[in-house]
């Protein structure tokens, strides 16, 4: 799988009608423990001289979100995930949004599992993370579940600031191949799913080696 992460001259926000002109992949790829929901998941991505920008769009159903605080189970929740390793052999970027705008990040080196989560990993303080951009077309708790068609929309922005914390220096991205997935979930709701772009060979979304390509126009 590869996607070419087209190169803006402005952010998102400044323009009308800007996401049209961005190229759409989508995930279609569902895990067999899902049910028989698979909601329409599509994705954009652009970036400029500060980072990335991505958009989710969800033609979905059974929505639910009741976490709202940065680094919790946003996963259980209705969810969209992009995982995103800049550098080889330098661990990837967990980004997880559920519906509601809420997010967590973690920076993984060795996403063997352990009673604590990963055998090298550091979760990102709510610090490092707040330049992270989110905006949901969802209120931030969805409760009851939204048992209809809904469709929903979660923008982000990701700063390259944040990933050189980690990784060091990324330079002029324009040109490069990065790795990396997106994903969509929802796991506390009447109908679980799980679906991811890149397909993944067993029950486990922390599968770098599972990854496609990311090119920088």
């Amino acid at each position: 799988m590869n996607y070419t992460i087209s190169k803006v001259p402005v952010r998102p926000d400044e323009a009308n009608n800007f996401w049209r002109s961005i190229p759409t992949d989508e995930l279609s790829y569902f895990l067999p423990q899902s049910s028989d929901h698979r909601p329409r998941t599509e994705v954009r991505l652009c970036h400029d001289l500060q980072g990335i920008h991505g958009l989710f769009e969800v033609e979905d159903r059974f929505v639910r979100c009741v976490r709202t605080d940065y680094g919790s189970e946003v996963w259980k929740d209705g969810c969209v995930e992009f995982f995103v390793e800049p550098k080889p052999a330098r661990g990837y970027f967990n980004f997880e949004f559920n519906g509601g705008g809420a997010f967590l990040v973690n920076h993984i080196v060795d996403p063997t599992r352990t009673a604590d989560g990963f055998k090298a990993f550091a979760r990102i303080p709510e610090a490092i993370a707040r330049p992270v951009r989110v905006r949901s077309s969802l209120p931030p708790v969805v409760e009851p579940e939204i048992s209809e068609a809904v469709t929903w929309e979660l923008e982000f922005f990701l700063p390259f600031t944040l990933l050189e914390n980690y990784v060091g220096r990324l330079g002029e991205v324009a040109g490069q191949t990065w790795r990396g997935n997106f994903y969509k979930c929802a796991e506390e709701n009447s109908h679980p799913h799980w679906a991811a772009w890149s397909p993944v060979d067993d029950f486990n979304f922390h599968r770098p080696d599972c990854f496609g390509e990311l090119r920088f126009a």
